[in-house]
């Protein structure tokens, strides 16, 4: 087997395996969000700023993960695309 379809198929092993977790802990925090949502809504007493502040935070945590996905895709591109021009070996 060639070195570079090797390594290819290595980080391709190693994308799939990242967009999995990745796509587990995604779920695993919309989950959490539900859950969370449906305890302020049935309760009366928490207060509106709260409730505002946790979407707030909510709204800056989806964009962070949104932001290291496209980090993480970005650098597997180039990676990829260091593997196309290295020399044949």
């Amino acid at each position: 087997m060639e070195v570079k379809q090797f390594a290819r198929q290595m980080i391709e092993f190693q994308q799939a395996t990242f967009n999995n977790t990745f796509n587990t802990i995604g779920m695993v925090q919309d989950q959490s969000e539900k859950m969370v949502n449906t305890f302020m809504d049935q309760n009366p007493m928490l207060p509106k700023q709260g409730r505002d502040a946790f979407n707030e935070w909510l709204k800056v945590c989806k964009k962070a993960r949104e932001d290291y996905k496209k980090a993480i895709d970005a650098g597997f591109k180039n990676l990829e695309g260091y593997l196309a021009e290295a020399p044949k070996s």
